[in-house]
């Protein structure tokens, strides 16, 4: 297959030609475009009203030092649906260290190089890069290493402030964190990078911390996701920690130890009580789908990370154990936590590789019947060549493959404008052509998943492969 070749790549250091994550799909894009007039084969539901927004690495410039993919400065890249017809935007979160590396004072470099130790209120450069959630009426832009929140304008995605919620954050906010369509409360975790403690707390629909709380772990780790529930947050202590020498030396070097286990805190929304332990057999989970209570049980379904029996790439060079890393493979699993008897329950539901779940999010952390899976091929780098929808109760699936050679970013959900059930709307992403460096964005039906799509409107430009998204519905963008 030819890969396209871009721009950014003619720029690249001899080092970093090696970096498969700077070059292809994976290459950034070097405008910021306004697009109101665009191309579409098919026809956007009228009923479809709402922003289909997504995150992910873009760096400014090429990097001359070692660069992981996650270093890249935020990029957010939205389509909006309204009355049949779709504009395209895209543009830098404008976090403070992109305005600092910008202006020449950066102090602080990507997690392949030294940590800043003495640095606050994070010790690498912070990005915003990962994950994107709606609340109060526009964006949260968030980070996964744990920095600070920032604020965009949902309509122009253009950057309004770093969120402090008033001053009253005590400290940093993680990628993954939720939001809570029926309450409109944000719900959030935080965990520091060489101490044994993690943190929760839990913002208003008006944007008021509400509280804020610690937690003491056996020692630093690095979770990925949490979960909620109706009454409840469950947060992880997973077996994937810092080596020694990375913890003494400030550098980005992990392992799993046998003797670990995983285990699941289960806090109350509204941070009274003791923390609840659940513990089970060692495994690690990067995105979970939803979580739910069941008379005395907590279900949570998740993808659990598997073996992708990969060796390392000798073509990637000093990359080779990155790109080792980063290529994901996960399976769909169940959990319940019995709260009255404190036993924990796990049950595979299918072997499908899928990541990167995502389901109705009016429907978050109450009881869902569905989910939306990308379907990740066991390649040298991270790719999604399909999608899958789920039925969590039974594990059956409805796939939805790509043509070769084209691959996705994690969809979103949007409901219909006046729906009738948790599957009555549309699934949209944004799908790249990796041999020509053309994307177009998808619209299809949720409840025929398995058939073409409704309508594939095409982008003025490349959206590079990147990170996680969300939809927004139409009638709660703040003016």
């Amino acid at each position: 297959m030819t890969i396209f070749q871009s721009d950014f790549e003619k720029g690249l250091t001899e080092l970093n030609q090696f970096n498969p994550y700077l070059k292809g799909v994976y290459a950034p894009v070097k405008e910021e475009v306004t697009a109101l007039e665009l191309e579409v084969e098919g026809d956007i539901p009228a009923d479809l009203w709402g922003i289909y927004v997504r995150n992910g690495p873009n760096p400014m410039t090429p990097p001359e030092g070692m660069h992981h993919w996650f270093d890249g400065d935020g990029m957010l890249h939205a389509i909006h649906f309204e009355n049949g017809k779709a504009e395209y935007r895209n543009r830098y979160i404008r976090t403070a260290d992109h305005e600092a590396e910008k202006a020449g004072r950066l102090d602080a470099g990507g997690i392949l190089l030294p940590a800043h130790r003495d640095r606050t209120p994070t010790t690498y450069k912070d990005t915003a890069n990962t994950d994107v959630v709606f609340h109060n009426g526009s964006l949260l832009a968030l980070w996964y290493v744990s920095g600070q929140p920032v604020r965009v304008d949902a309509r122009t995605l253009e950057t309004v402030r770093t969120e402090t919620f008033s001053g009253a954050l005590p400290k940093n906010v993680s990628a993954h964190s939720k939001t809570d369509a029926k309450t409109g409360e944000f719900l959030f975790f935080d965990y520091d990078l060489y101490k044994p403690v993690m943190s929760a707390g839990v913002v208003s629909k008006d944007n008021e911390l509400k509280w804020f709380r610690e937690i003491d772990l056996p020692g630093p780790r690095l979770p990925h996701d949490m979960a909620i529930t109706e009454n409840y947050m469950i947060l992880m202590d997973l077996p994937v920690v810092f080596t020694e020498a990375g913890l003494r030396n400030g550098m980005w070097q992990i392992h799993q130890p046998k003797d670990l286990p995983a285990r699941f805190a289960v806090i109350r929304r509204d941070g009274t009580g003791p923390v609840r332990w659940f513990e089970t057999d060692p495994c690690y989970i990067y995105h979970g789908i939803n979580a739910w209570e069941e008379g005395d049980e907590i279900v949570f379904c998740a993808c659990k990370m598997v073996p992708n029996g990969l060796p390392p790439n000798r073509e990637f060079g000093p990359y080779a154990p990155m790109a080792a890393v980063l290529a994901l493979q996960a399976e769909l699993h169940r959990w319940r936590f019995n709260l009255s008897t404190g036993e924990t329950k796990v049950e595979h539901l299918d072997d499908r590789r899928t990541e990167f779940p995502v389901v109705n999010l009016d429907e978050m952390g109450y009881r869902t019947r569905y989910s939306y899976n990308v379907t990740i091929p066991n390649t040298d780098t991270q790719v999604f060549d399909g999608m899958v929808k789920y039925d969590l109760e039974t594990g059956q699936g409805v796939d939805h493959r790509f043509p070769e050679g084209v691959y996705g970013s994690e969809p979103a959900f949007a409901p219909r404008v006046g729906a009738m059930g948790e599957d009555d709307g549309y699934v949209i992403t944004f799908v790249t052509d990796a041999r020509e460096g053309r994307s177009e964005a998808l619209i299809l039906d949720a409840k025929d998943f398995g058939e073409k799509p409704l309508a594939r409107i095409k982008l003025p430009q490349r959206v590079p492969a990147g990170f996680h998204g969300t939809w927004v519905p139409g009638g709660e963008i703040a003016a």
